[in-house]
């Protein structure tokens, strides 16, 4: 995923884009980067964060950086923010989304007339850059944040950094979110709206769909309007959000009470406890405790100084590594007893059915499994959720394979996705076989969007239903 911030100031923004960056930790952890604009021009910090948090990477950085305007990310994908300069004059870019069809923008590009773009590792392309020399084709930056929305097969959010202040583009479908903060003397753009809390900033505006804003010490100019359709991810309610986080006026941590609960008023097991994966799981278990009057416990306990998300990794042996690793039992609330467990999801599977057998081992009589979304049947084709190279790489997929006897694809995987069909049935008695869970039921999509509480038409549900 990733997460952006930006700070326009009357003094220096250093501390505040410091801060503000640092609370998007959560969303990736391979890159971290500060651009600032100050007395003599743009000046820039990119730091390897896989291996020690941005905090620990950036505090000489922030005795060195110096200006009243900066833009920041956390990136889990490309080094970023980058510095550009072209036609429209130098700016520093960063970015939030997923291109699937980058092989095509660059051709394009080329045959517009850029000669060349530096190589990464792989022969890929930055993204950053391609966005950066997709918008240089047109004469102002408007104009090209515009046609470089257009142009992208997927989603693409923005923070352009200039000598007269900030340009914020959320993506044209809104499935990510851009807030604006408001104290004295400054501006702040965010991706998380919690993140400028504690830095003294009170909320002030949400980019609708599309939207695109330049934010100055003077105040917020919009510059294109907003979109009438908007598709934002689902998962960050889910999963991706901090507790403390609000999209569209919705609280993170309150939806997952809600989808906990909705998960309890269709259930008729009798567990001695109910627990959750953490972190994203155990919201969602606190809402089924309350609504069943099952005591809530935490079986195991996440080892949090040392080991970080456990999807953050790129090779999934490491991630499900760490995902043993960091769980730390405590067998009284284990040995013995008959739990319920709520996760957030189950993506390839690996992970939870290790959970499971980690419990087993330590004396559970019985683990009843009940992940807080529908089952997962097509990869993310918008913000990379799901890491699948493949579609086949999910274990509700390769579950609907066995069943059939054939790879199923198009129009055969609808039936599954109908939680009261036959065959969605036939699926998840199949997925609890092979998980070794005592039983399953998913979380239906109709009581999960209802737990958000927005129009279902403006949510992207595309991976639950391979609705677009």
């Amino acid at each position: 995923m990733g997460g952006l911030f930006g700070v326009v100031s009357e003094t220096s923004c250093v501390l505040d884009l410091f801060f503000g960056t640092d609370y998007h930790s959560h969303l990736g952890t391979k890159r971290g980067g500060m651009a600032v604009y100050g007395p003599d021009g743009f000046s820039r910090a990119i730091h390897n964060i896989e291996n020690s948090p941005f905090r620990t990477k950036f505090e000489r950085d922030v005795e060195e950086l110096e200006g009243p305007m900066g833009i920041g990310c956390i990136s889990d994908s490309d080094p970023q923010p980058l510095l550009v300069q072209s036609h429209l004059g130098s700016f520093a870019i960063t970015t939030v989304g997923k291109v699937n069809n980058q092989a095509e923008l660059i051709r394009s590009v080329y045959e517009n007339g850029c000669t060349h773009f530096l190589e990464m590792s792989g022969s890929r392309v930055n993204t950053s850059e391609l966005m950066a020399a997709l918008i240089s084709q047109k004469e102002t930056l408007v104009e090209g944040i515009q046609y470089m929305q257009e142009r992208v097969d997927g989603s693409m959010t923005v923070l352009i950094l200039t000598s007269e202040g900030i340009y914020a583009a959320r993506d044209k479908w809104g499935r990510t979110p851009l807030a604006v903060g408001r104290k004295e003397g400054s501006y702040c753009v965010s991706f998380e709206n919690f993140a400028y809390v504690n830095l003294g900033y009170e909320n002030y505006y949400e980019l609708g769909p599309g939207e695109v804003i330049r934010l100055t010490t003077k105040g917020v100019e919009t510059l294109v309007k907003r979109r009438d359709k908007m598709k934002i991810c689902s998962f960050l309610w889910v999963y991706y959000g901090y507790p403390t986080s609000s999209y569209e006026g919705v609280n993170v941590e309150d939806m997952r009470y809600r989808c906990g609960a909705k998960l309890a008023e269709r259930d008729d097991v009798s567990p001695d406890l109910v627990a959750g994966v953490p972190d994203s799981g155990t919201a969602h278990a606190i809402g089924y405790a309350n609504r069943s009057g099952i005591p809530f416990a935490r079986p195991f306990i996440k080892y949090t100084p040392t080991w970080p998300r456990s999807f953050m990794p790129p090779r999934q042996a490491q991630r499900d590594l760490i995902a043993r690793m960091k769980l730390i039992p405590v067998e009284t609330f284990i040995r013995g007893k008959s739990l319920l467990l709520i996760d957030d999801s189950i993506v390839r599977g690996t992970q939870l059915r290790e959970t499971t057998e980690f419990l087993y081992q330590r004396g559970a009589n019985a683990v009843h499994v009940r992940p807080a979304c529908p089952p997962i049947l097509y990869g993310c084709k918008y913000l990379n959720f799901s890491r699948s190279n493949s579609d086949m790489e999910l274990l509700a997929r390769r579950v609907i394979n066995d069943i059939e006897g054939r790879e199923v694809t198009g129009s055969g995987v609808e039936p599954y996705a109908d939680p009261d069909s036959a065959s969605y049935q036939k699926m998840e008695k199949a997925m609890c076989r092979c998980q070794n869970f005592t039983s399953l039921r998913f979380q239906r999509l109709d009581d999960m969007l209802a737990s958000i509480d927005l129009d279902p038409c403006s949510l992207c549900t595309y991976c639950w239903n391979g609705k677009e």
